[in-house]
């Protein structure tokens, strides 16, 4: 089965950028539909962003639309998450997640794999 290692999270600024890398092991990244989910502690993990296994159709949440962007490199096995103009409010646990199928999936329970997360924390 797929391993997911989520990288690239952080102490950042308000305004400032960061990119989150979801490098898979044990198992080929194209076969997936990817997504990108955050917590925080007390809160139910949030849908953020998601991509189809091909790549050609995403889709994120409204919290973060224009500013988040999910992108594949099947190539490299790696799905990235570009953060722009982040936010207090984007402070969280971020997750990738790795899931069957040929479409877009919102919903967590979709999902049949999952990393450990990486912090992200945007100071004001």
């Amino acid at each position: 089965q797929v391993q997911l290692v989520e990288s690239g999270g952080g102490l950042v600024q308000a305004g400032g950028s960061l990119r989150l890398s979801c490098a898979a092991s044990g198992g080929t990244v194209s076969a997936y539909a990817v997504g990108w989910f955050r917590q925080t502690p007390g809160k139910e993990r949030e849908f953020v962003a998601a991509i189809t296994r091909s790549g050609d159709t995403t889709d994120d949440a409204d919290s973060v639309k224009g500013r988040f962007t999910i992108s594949r490199d099947n190539a490299k096995n790696t799905v990235y998450l570009q953060m722009n103009s982040l936010k207090p409010e984007d402070t969280a646990l971020y997750y990738c997640a790795a899931g069957y199928g040929y479409r877009l999936y919102l919903r967590s329970s979709e999902y049949a794999y999952w990393g450990q997360g990486t912090q992200v924390t945007v100071s004001s």
